[in-house]
């Protein structure tokens, strides 16, 4: 029987976090968000290509799109935090995977980090605040983000050795998965970080133009 609902929640969590969400949004008012921007399925590139709103509506549902999978595993599995980890690894994949654009997703992030704020909420906010921080500072996205990510496991792993959280917040396996998150989250940024390197990397902008809106650089 458990063997059964563990199935059921990995293949609930790919269907569901694969759904885009960003596309979704952007079909609603006109935009096919592939086409646009960063070309990217994500929250940024709707704040621009979109609006700030839509992007904030992007954003919470991407980042639940990680966040319910974990809670679902957690409620109908307790106590195996094997497979809530699992749950939130595959939302993950699902949004930079879906079947439904040909497995052609987003970054991860977001969805990223609603996986573990389910499972570790101290260190995700400890890193949402950076995040924040780092992108007020530098206007760009794929700084804060690719630096936020870094901090997750790094936040976790004082968080363990403070013994500060639940246990399974607190968990080798949850700090691993962190580090896999930040690894992953360097990875499908790294055309970003050449840009950075080479100074051609877009800042965002507090307003939209039509002229960053167009541009096929921009991170999202």
């Amino acid at each position: 029987m458990e063997i059964a609902i563990a199935a059921a929640v990995c293949a609930f969590a790919y269907f569901f976090g694969a759904i885009p969400f960003a596309l979704i949004i952007g079909k609603l008012h006109g935009v096919d968000i592939r086409k646009v921007g960063s070309g990217n399925v994500g929250a940024t590139n709707v704040t621009r290509a979109v609006g700030p709103l839509q992007g904030k509506i992007c954003f919470v549902l991407d980042l639940l799109k990680g966040a319910i999978p974990v809670l679902a595993a957690q409620v109908l599995l307790p106590g195996q935090a094997g497979i809530a980890i699992a749950a939130g690894a595959i939302a993950i994949a699902g949004h930079m995977f879906p079947v439904y654009l040909k497995f052609k997703g987003g970054k991860g992030v977001s969805t990223g980090a609603g996986a573990a704020l389910a499972l570790a909420p101290l260190p995700l906010l400890c890193a949402l605040a950076l995040w924040v921080i780092l992108f007020l500072a530098t206007r760009y996205v794929s700084v804060a983000s690719i630096i936020a990510a870094a901090a997750l496991p790094v936040a976790a792993f004082f968080f363990r050795l403070g013994k500060i959280g639940s246990l399974t917040a607190r968990s080798l396996p949850v700090l691993i998965f962190f580090c896999i998150i930040a690894a992953v989250t360097v990875y499908r940024h790294r055309s970003n970080i050449k840009r950075l390197m080479e100074g051609t990397e877009n800042r965002f902008e507090k307003k939209r133009s039509t002229s960053s809106a167009d541009d096929p650089k921009e991170e999202a």
